[in-house]
């Protein structure tokens, strides 16, 4: 399994490092990815960790998106500041990473974390902000119904 799930509760120390979880470092370990890539998230407020390789892939994706139109300044200036306000972290031989303070504010990230699998990436988030974004039951129960029905019928019209 290449995909990281799950929600683990995590400690920062003074200095802003923190022990990224066993079962998302063992999965870093197997697709040979020691650095990383981190940045805000744009629309929440978290931090995104992207192993190197799937950041390089993501990147791309969005610069042929962005980027096809180079006369273009608004798409010129958002790939601009998605491609630069990122930091590059390296897990120490503890299996720690050191999250910059800037990041640390920016997320409002003091000492209790929480990692959040999301497939391809991992969001970090303070415990307390991931608590107050949580939809309960049955808000998870209406949307999941809401897009399904979506889906059917996107792929009814396309067949």
């Amino acid at each position: 399994m290449n995909a990281f799930i799950g929600t683990i509760h995590a400690k920062t120390d003074e200095k802003g490092r923190v022990f990224v979880p066993a079962l998302f470092r063992k999965i870093l370990q197997s697709t040979g990815d020691s650095c990383l890539i981190l940045r805000k998230d744009i629309h929440q407020n978290c931090l995104v960790l992207h192993p190197e390789k799937t950041w390089e892939e993501e990147l791309n994706k969005l610069q042929e998106r962005l980027l096809d139109d180079w006369s273009d300044e608004g798409k010129q200036q958002t790939f601009r500041m998605i491609a630069t306000k990122v930091d590059v972290v390296e897990l120490d031989s503890n299996g720690r990473i050191l999250i910059p303070k800037k990041f640390l504010n920016d997320a409002n990230i003091s000492n209790s974390v929480c990692f959040v699998g999301m497939n391809k990436f991992i969001e970090i988030w303070s415990s307390d902000q991931l608590d107050k974004v949580m939809m309960n039951s049955d808000d998870l129960k209406s949307h999941v119904r809401k897009f399904l029905s979506n889906s059917r019928r996107t792929n009814e019209k396309n067949d």
